[in-house]
């Protein structure tokens, strides 16, 4: 069905054997595997599993934050007024 080549271990196979087997294919590539696709003896395509990218640290701007819980009653204007005269 298709070469594995121990060097590279990647399975290789002509463009036509990877139509007739796409699903069969796309279950190796799941489990990890890669897929060398040849078309007239040429390598055209490597299909790689997705490697997932460590998340970048958000700025600190752009993190999740809890929301404001204001008593009832009180406005977000006076509870900022309220802050500012209790730190001077």
């Amino acid at each position: 069905m298709y070469k594995y080549s121990i060097l590279y271990k990647m399975h290789t196979l002509p463009l036509s054997e990877f139509r007739a087997n796409t699903s069969a294919m796309l279950d190796l590539v799941q489990r990890g595997e890669t897929i060398r696709i040849m078309r007239h003896g040429k390598a055209v395509a490597d299909l790689v599993p997705i490697r997932d990218a460590p998340m970048a640290k958000l700025p600190s701007w752009k993190q999740p934050f809890e929301p404001v819980q204001l008593p009832a009653g009180i406005s977000l204007s006076r509870a900022v007024l309220d802050e500012r005269d209790e730190s001077a």
